[in-house]
């Protein structure tokens, strides 16, 4: 017991993309002005750069930053070579969005609403290169009485998140199936307070997203998961995906090395595929980089819907998602929709 408690602490004091309460209070009024990296020269017989480019990556700890775990581990070991890059683990978005903004960070894992709200207060300055997580919310509780969404009538929900994509994805789930005004949700300021709330109440209903879900199973073997968010999302009619999080680019950082941004999606696509694909492995390199602990790692990576998506696919996916977040609260994704050359690779 004393065991899963540490692990349950651990892993709540690891803030996941989910709970950037505000994109208002997260970007940039204006876009700066950025001394981009001089693009590196390119063999023309084989397009590959030949002087490596230092690149600065920041990811949030949480599902966002799992599937670059493989990659820095490949780093650290002295495995790639094409550029120079060095990592960075934030714990809230605020450490990561003016950075990112500024030119300080090249690229930086994000939550899906707060790159869009970041293209719109720069006037463009940052470009979506791919989409990393898609669905991490579920409802769980401490009792036996929801089987299926209609089932969450009359009842009350327990979440955090209000402001971000939690907030938003819920209350589209809700009304795509008649229940908004039949369901009550309590919002707490932070996921430790969900999980509290599941433990003292009986038959206490709460949408969590993973790991969290995972952590308070290990922590309390009365709560399971009811409901899959992303399987409800994908039963309505949306031209969207559940969308949690994207990785950007600094846009003066990607115009001026196209290469380079290149050579790094390809690794990072490799990583998650490496992640997705060796548990056991995966859930090893997410502990041992400090995202979240390995045992709960372990147990929640299947859930996390880690996933590499870019070109005309992500486009797709992340417009239909910001179109239905812009229907609720224009403010939530910097108040329009983003232009064509938000995409990269489009």
């Amino acid at each position: 017991m004393k065991k899963i408690t540490a692990l349950l602490l651990s892993a709540l004091l690891s803030l996941t993309a989910l709970t950037a309460c505000s994109t208002s209070e997260t970007v940039e009024e204006t876009a700066p002005e950025v001394e981009a990296e001089v693009e590196a020269e390119v063999d023309v017989a084989t397009g590959a750069t030949a002087d490596p480019v230092d690149m600065h990556i920041m990811a949030m700890s949480g599902p966002t930053a799992m599937g670059m775990v493989y990659m820095m581990n490949e780093n650290d070991e002295g495995n790639l070579t094409d550029n120079n890059y060095t990592f960075t683990i934030a714990t809230a978005i605020d450490e990561v969005t003016p950075q990112i903004v500024s030119g300080s960070a090249a690229i930086a894992a994000v939550p899906a609403n707060v790159a869009s709200a970041l293209y719109n207060s720069t006037e463009g300055g940052v470009t979506v290169l791919a989409i990393n997580t898609l669905g991490v919310l579920y409802i769980v509780e401490s009792g036996d009485t929801v089987s299926s969404i209609d089932d969450l009538a009359g009842q009350t929900i327990y979440a955090s998140g209000k402001g971000g994509t939690p907030e938003y994805a819920l209350n589209y789930i809700l009304e795509a199936n008649g229940l908004t005004d039949s369901v009550t949700v309590e919002w707490k300021s932070e996921q430790a307070e969900v999980v509290a709330a599941l433990a003292a109440t009986e038959n206490a209903i709460a949408m969590l997203p993973q790991p969290f879900a995972t952590t308070a199973q290990m922590s309390n073997d009365t709560i399971r998961v009811a409901l899959d968010l992303t399987a409800e999302w994908d039963a309505t009619d949306s031209e969207g995906m559940l969308v949690t999080g994207v990785v950007v680019g600094n846009t003066a950082f990607v115009e001026a090395n196209p290469h380079a941004v290149d050579a790094f999606l390809a690794n990072y696509e490799t990583s998650i595929n490496f992640v997705n694909d060796n548990l056991a492995e995966g859930a090893a390199l997410v502990g041992q980089y400090g995202i979240v602990p390995e045992a709960v790692a372990l147990q929640a990576l299947p859930y996390c819907s880690i996933t590499y998506m870019d070109g005309a696919e992500m486009e797709a996916a992340l417009t239909g998602y910001l179109a239905e977040l812009f229907a609720q609260n224009p403010t939530a994704i910097g108040g329009a929709m983003p232009e064509a050359d938000f995409f990269y690779g489009i």
